[in-house]
């Protein structure tokens, strides 16, 4: 068996070589004198908008099974505001039974090409009903039908049998509407602590975390 190719750490040279863009991109001390974390965390999306190659809104969704156990995937933020982190999916899917079960959540969006990630823990709520119809009807026609079509997280036979199944949903649509099924839903993780962190030269990393107190937050800078 190969052993897998691990990258070494970073020699004192690489570090050198890569200081002054660190600095460039992440040396700003003002953000430690920020008061809220949604108004950070815009700003630095619209960053990563600015500089990630395919999905800045990407980030790993972590819930809990019934036994306990952690499981997480990537899915897509698609809103944010003082109320929280949205994403959409089936209700019945593996992540939806979970969230029924055990309603929280962390988040971890991770930004390569700015050296920087910020991860977000909190309760899980649904949205509402006028909320998920809105964003699906937003979706491409063949999304929505996709959303009909996939039994997401059922075992499934072979490509062939998801393709018979979209072709079916395709033919009863027709030219008609394609309205959003009962189990396609929303959900919007609550924030109770967001943390920002940044990339400095030899792992003396900035990090900066909000903890929710009432209706403000506290601040706290933490040790790399």
């Amino acid at each position: 068996m190969t052993a897998p190719v691990i990258p070494p750490s970073p020699s004192r040279e690489e570090y050198a070589r890569d200081y002054a863009a660190a600095l460039a991109a992440n040396g700003d001390e003002t953000i430690f004198a920020r008061a809220e974390p949604i108004g950070l965390f815009v700003d630095w999306l619209g960053d990563a908008r600015a500089h990630e190659v395919n999905d800045p809104n990407a980030m790993a969704l972590s819930t809990v099974d019934a036994h306990g156990a952690p499981d997480a995937r990537m899915v897509l933020l698609k809103d944010v505001d003082a109320r929280g982190f949205t994403f959409y999916s089936n209700a019945e899917s593996t992540k939806g039974g979970q969230l029924e079960g055990r309603p929280v959540a962390a988040l971890l969006f991770h930004w390569k090409s700015l050296r920087r990630q910020v991860r977000v823990r909190g309760a899980v709520e649904p949205v509402t009903a006028a909320e998920a119809d809105a964003y699906f009807a937003s979706r491409a026609r063949e999304s929505r039908i996709g959303a009909w079509a996939s039994d997401q997280s059922r075992p499934l036979a072979d490509r062939a049998a998801l393709e018979a199944a979209v072709a079916r949903e395709t033919a009863r649509f027709g030219e008609g509407e394609v309205p959003r099924p009962t189990h396609w839903t929303g959900w919007r993780v609550v924030p109770t602590a967001v943390e920002f962190w940044r990339d400095r030269p030899f792992r003396l990393h900035d990090r900066l975390r909000f903890d929710r107190a009432g209706d403000g937050w506290t601040r706290t800078r933490l040790q790399p």
